[in-house]
């Protein structure tokens, strides 16, 4: 019996332009950190901090190993850099332009999952605090959805595409991995979630071009994943609650 289903965030429930959109952060950014280090040097690190977060352990949470990461030549300052990330997330990312659209009927879409009782997480990839997650989660209107769990930079020990990321939400919401279905655009981030015991929902509301594409294919050796299954289930965002209903949960 489904239990909860996992939402990504990004052009899953918001489309819009990824890589312009971080573009633009990249700019506003690196001026707070200016009179630390140079903005081409800001970038790179804070690049490989990101790609860093995926070798992960477990044994902390992403905070604390992407701080320990971003302020080596720098431990002194570590607090201190800390708050700089904190601060622009509170004052200056709103003012970012992110030119989002919704997918089709998402409101009622989603009214209709909620009117279900299954738990709902909000799977974002969690390399940003839950500050920044809402923000964008209010970009669709979308704030006082009834979330089970937030999956952000400080509650969770490891990120996608990684199992583990997935098997720690099951953990958190007390759910089996089989009793979840992930929900999202990514064909590699999102649908690893199968591996997890997952089952897995792949949308297709977003433009493919608007999605920051990485090469992943050494981030999957290194993690020895070495297939990821067929998506569960395709199309809209707005065919889900068809998916539950038909195959998993009879109160649809």
């Amino acid at each position: 019996m489904l239990k909860a289903i996992l939402f990504d965030l990004d052009n899953t429930l918001i489309l819009y332009d990824e890589a312009r959109f971080y573009r633009g952060y990249f700019r506003e950014i690196e001026k707070l950190f200016a009179d630390i280090m140079p903005a081409e040097k800001f970038m790179e690190r804070l690049i490989d901090t990101i790609k860093a977060l995926v070798q992960s352990n477990g044994e902390v949470t992403n905070a604390e190993y992407f701080m320990e990461a971003f302020a080596q030549g720098y431990k002194d300052r570590k607090d201190e850099l800390w708050n700089r990330f904190l601060v622009f997330y509170e004052t200056e990312y709103d003012k970012l332009e992110a030119n989002c659209k919704l997918p089709n009927d998402l409101h009622e879409t989603m009214d209709n999952i909620v009117q279900t009782g299954l738990k709902l997480v909000l799977a974002s990839n969690p390399i940003f605090p839950l500050n920044v997650h809402m923000k964008r989660l209010a970009w669709a209107g979308l704030e006082h959805l009834p979330l089970e769990m937030v999956t952000h930079i400080e509650n969770m020990s490891f990120c996608k595409p990684r199992i583990e990321y997935y098997l720690q939400i099951s953990q958190k919401i007390n759910e089996p991995p089989e009793a979840c279905m992930m929900v999202g655009n990514d064909p590699v981030n999102d649908m690893v979630a199968a591996n997890a015991g997952m089952m897995t929902y792949l949308t297709d509301d977003s433009k493919d071009k608007w999605r920051v594409r990485v090469d992943t294919s050494e981030v999957l050796e290194r993690l020895r994943i070495e297939n990821i299954p067929e998506p569960d289930f395709k199309g809209s965002l707005s065919e889900v609650p068809d998916a539950i209903k038909l195959f998993y949960h009879p109160k649809l």
